[in-house]
């Protein structure tokens, strides 16, 4: 059974939904890919507790990794994909092709593009750590501002 809850953020509004207790959405407003709202199940903060505990960490400062259990729905690949985007370490990034080499696969670089660009739990995995070949800048389901912003955030910039 689905429940969501929205949270506030220095982003932006966060829709957080869980699938049977366990996180599998976290979506910003106008997110590319962002499923339909009527697909998040009923309003209920219950299952968020700790989500909303340590994304609060995270905005603060004082946490650099999540551990709160993840249920993203998606292909074996993709899952394989996100769970690499988990390993990049806060306040770095790591291109699109160096992922795929990770995976065994050099050639899937647009792969891991378009599976990094399904990324359901935004945020949590890092898909915003994931920079382009030149080290610049490339397509995020947020908004690249807030791409930039979150990084420069990582990296020890002011969220304001």
């Amino acid at each position: 059974m689905k429940h969501h809850t929205v949270i506030d953020s220095p982003y932006g509004p966060l829709t957080l939904v869980a699938d049977d207790g366990v996180l599998c959405g976290l979506y910003m407003t106008d997110q590319r890919h962002r499923p339909p709202e009527e697909t998040f199940g009923s309003p209920d903060d219950t299952p968020f507790a700790e989500a909303e505990e340590q994304l609060a960490a995270y905005f603060a400062g004082g946490l650099k990794e999540f551990t709160v259990p993840l249920r993203p729905h998606g292909t074996p690949f993709q899952r394989r994909v996100w769970e690499q985007l988990t390993r990049i370490p806060y306040g770095e990034t790591r291109t699109y092709g160096r992922l795929a080499d990770t995976l065994g696969n050099p050639k899937a670089s647009r792969a891991v593009g378009l599976a990094n660009g399904r990324n359901p739990i935004g945020i949590i995995i890092p898909c915003h750590r994931v920079i382009g070949a030149s080290g610049g800048l490339t397509g995020y389901g947020g908004g690249l501002e807030r791409k930039q912003r979150l990084l420069d955030f990582e990296r020890g910039a002011s969220l304001f």
